[in-house]
């Protein structure tokens, strides 16, 4: 227990120069009414959070036939987002960090970082953005991959935009990001590190026009490639064509709604690209001041760790409702569904050909406000995988407190 201890004190004292990003558009100036804390010319928007402080039944997501360990565990996340005025311009950096704690399995412990700063420069007709970001982390890197293995990300982006009439905008943003897992990370006997480590390099043009003050309509034409480092008949090129809504965090819906069809060509010949369907939903809205509900919708191509399966294409739903029900007292539900829909190359085996994945998770719980900006809750959530590879069938149960603030 002293470790933990030691873990929540090392998030508080970091509380006043950690960072981590608030709703804001890609281009606009920030809302330093919103922001809770000014030092000096530094506007400071804090939060923290101790998430997962509970059991978790099945640490290592194995099937039930190996099983399954459980343990204590607790997350501590410290976050800020942070702006300083530079003249008509503004800087902004951003932190977060995961403490993550384990009371028996000192393996699964980790600090994960992530950093992100810019320069953005809201001129009257012209404005640009110049920032990258660096994250190092041992969380699980998606729904395949059940081992927390070691990865950094690091990125490089920009973006430039002109307005044209009163309410449209054209412009073109571009960012280059390198993944990276450690030498030693292996998963089902893959070293991750010659699998997936690559190179991704984006470029577009852009169209945004104000519907209101608070609702914006995109269009976005890109065109990324995907370059590994030792395994190159992974490599792809890909375009995307996407339309969408952006909505300010002030509005009556919050978020952004986008829709788009991906053309997506790998270069190892036999291997089949994949055109069609990507989305990309992120909605949440209150309804009579009391209902507060969200609702995600994604789809898009990912790689695999499995040179038999290169990528798959993940579909994905999320959906919670939190219903006040007196006072300081709330609840909530919660699902969530993802379906990985491998492509394989030709003669891979049986068990790869049409592989199909699902993923899904449902849980509740019950919080209580302390003020407007803590709620402290109990929860309970169970997730499950069903694959035609035995080995990643699984199933558990994680319940326990959160505490938030600012969140």
């Amino acid at each position: 227990m002293t470790s933990f201890q030691r873990a929540v004190v090392a998030a508080l004292l970091g509380l006043s120069i950690s960072a981590a990003a608030r709703a804001q558009g890609t281009m606009a100036p920030p809302d330093v009414t919103r922001m809770r804390m000014r030092l000096g010319p530094v506007y400071l928007d804090p939060a923290i959070a101790l998430t997962n402080a509970g059991v978790d039944t099945n640490v290592f997501n194995v099937p039930d036939s190996e099983n399954p360990a459980s343990d204590f565990t607790a997350t501590v996340t410290p976050q800020a987002n942070a702006w300083m005025p530079a003249g008509r311009t503004w800087l902004n950096g951003m932190f977060k960090e995961d403490l993550v704690w384990f009371q028996t399995y000192a393996s699964e412990r980790s600090v994960d970082n992530d950093f992100k700063a810019s320069w953005l420069a809201p001129l009257t007709r012209v404005s640009f953005l110049v920032g990258g970001d660096w994250l190092s982390t041992s969380s699980r890197p998606g729904y395949e991959i059940d081992a927390r293995a070691h990865r950094t990300e690091r990125a490089y982006n920009g973006a430039f935009e002109f307005r044209t009439v009163s309410k449209a905008f054209i412009g073109v943003r571009g960012e280059h990001r390198r993944y990276e897992f450690d030498d030693n990370e292996f998963y089902q006997d893959v070293n991750l590190h010659n699998e997936l480590n690559r190179t991704d390099t984006t470029a577009a043009g852009t169209f945004r026009y104000e519907l209101t003050p608070l609702t914006s309509f995109t269009v976005d034409l890109s065109r990324e490639q995907d370059r590994f480092d030792y395994d190159p008949i992974r490599n792809s090129n890909s375009t995307q064509l996407a339309a969408g809504l952006k909505f300010d965090p002030r509005a009556l819906i919050n978020g952004s709604f986008q829709l788009g069809f991906r053309d997506f060509m790998p270069l190892a010949q036999g291997l089949a690209g994949f055109r069609g369907l990507t989305s990309a939903i992120d909605l949440t809205w209150v309804l009579f001041g009391a209902t507060k509900c969200a609702f995600g919708v994604t789809r898009d191509v990912q790689y695999s760790y499995d040179a038999n399966n290169p990528y798959y294409v993940q579909t994905g739903v999320t959906a919670s409702v939190t219903q006040q029900i007196f006072g300081p007292v709330d609840v909530q539900g919660r699902v969530a569904a993802a379906r990985l829909a491998y492509r394989t190359f030709p003669g891979a085996g049986a068990n790869n050909a049409d592989r199909l994945d699902q993923v899904r998770s449902y849980g509740g719980g019950i919080g209580y406000h302390l003020g407007q900006d803590v709620r402290v809750a109990f929860n309970v959530d169970q997730n499950t995988r069903d694959s035609v590879i035995d080995t990643h069938d699984y199933h558990g149960l994680r319940y326990g407190v959160a505490i938030a603030y600012g969140l």
